[in-house]
């Protein structure tokens, strides 16, 4: 039995933390890596409350995020998520993205510099199944 694009979506999101976040800088995208957390197809990242990200979020709350694809050919599948972003320094949600990974930037979940990215998904492409086109998630 195969799997649904659904579960194909899932598993990329169990087995990759690590993909690109598309910001807007101005009038132009502005790409880089972060480490997500996925939550039932809601993302989380960390980050510092003085970066460039956080600044253009504030103005700009769109995203585009690039995830999954791992090199190994041109088959690879991976999912491109548009979705709105929401800046928190909730405390329940520090204490469940936090990890010792972080420990190497913020001081701990309440170090007052960290705050949570909230990607809330508006569409969820499985690209790459093999010789068919994009796939929407529903999600």
């Amino acid at each position: 039995m195969s799997k649904t694009p659904e579960k194909i979506a899932v598993q990329i999101l169990e087995d990759n933390m690590v993909g690109t976040m598309a910001t807007v800088e101005g009038d132009k995208p502005h790409s880089r890596y972060m480490t997500f957390f996925n939550d039932n197809f809601t993302l989380y990242t960390v980050t510092s409350d003085n970066t460039h990200k956080v600044e253009e979020l504030s103005k700009n709350p769109d995203t585009h995020i690039l995830i999954g694809y791992d090199g190994k050919g041109l088959g690879d599948e991976y999912l491109e998520i548009e979705g709105k972003v929401e800046i928190s320094s909730d405390d329940s949600m520090r204490e469940k993205v936090w990890n010792n990974v972080l420990k190497d930037w913020f001081t701990g979940p309440d170090d007052p510099k960290m705050v949570i990215l909230k990607v809330t998904p508006t569409q969820i492409k499985l690209m790459n199944t093999k010789g068919e086109g994009p796939v929407n998630i529903n999600f």
